[in-house]
C-alpha cells in the first residue's frame, strides 16, 4: 500500500477505527495531518500557523472521537488538549508552536513519541486573544519518559 492510500485510510471514519491498526512505522515520514474535534475552532487557527511555517497543507480530519485517537497516538491524559497531529512520526498534542514541532523534527530525540502543549494555554499559536498570554510548557513524553522539551 502507498502512503497516499494510508491518507485515505485514515481519513476514512474520523481514521479513528483504522488508526490503532496502524503501527507508527506504517506513516510516511512526511505524514502532516490533525485530528480534531468538529466543534472547536482554535484548532484551525492551529492548523494555519502550522502551514505557513512548514508551507504545505495540513490534512485536517474531523473525529468525533478523539479520545481514541490520543489513545492509538500515545498521548497520556494530563497532556491531552483540543487537537492531535501526526508530523512525521512524532505525535504532536495541543497548541505546540511550529517552531517546537521543527526543532523536534531536527533532534529526533531518542525514547519521544511527541511532544504536548497541555490545555489550552492563552498566547499559544491558535490561542492569541489581545495581549494576553500565559506561561506554558511543551513536554516531550515517550517511552523515555518525559521532560520539558519548551518553556513559553
Amino acid at each position: 500500500m502507498d502512503r497516499i492510500d494510508r491518507r485515505h485510510l485514515l481519513a476514512m471514519a474520523g481514521g479513528a477505527a483504522l488508526l490503532p491498526l496502524l503501527p507508527t512505522r506504517a506513516f510516511a515520514a512526511d505524514a502532516f495531518v490533525m485530528w480534531r474535534d468538529p466543534g472547536c475552532g482554535c484548532c484551525l487557527e492551529w492548523a494555519k500557523r502550522m502551514e505557513a511555517a512548514f508551507g504545505r497543507p495540513m490534512t485536517i480530519v474531523a473525529a468525533p472521537d478523539m479520545r481514541a485517537i490520543k489513545r492509538a497516538r500515545g498521548v497520556p491524559d494530563d497532556l491531552q488538549s483540543c487537537h492531535t497531529a501526526l508530523v512525521g512520526a512524532f505525535s504532536i498534542e495541543g497548541h505546540v508552536p511550529p517552531a517546537d514541532v521543527k526543532r523536534l523534527l531536527a533532534a529526533r530525540p531518542a525514547g519521544v513519541r511527541g511532544i504536548a502543549a497541555p490545555g489550552m494555554p492563552m498566547g499559544a499559536p491558535g490561542m492569541e486573544h489581545g495581549d494576553h498570554r500565559q506561561p506554558y510548557d511543551v513536554v516531550a513524553f515517550g517511552p523515555g519518559g518525559r521532560s520539558t522539551f519548551a518553556s513559553h
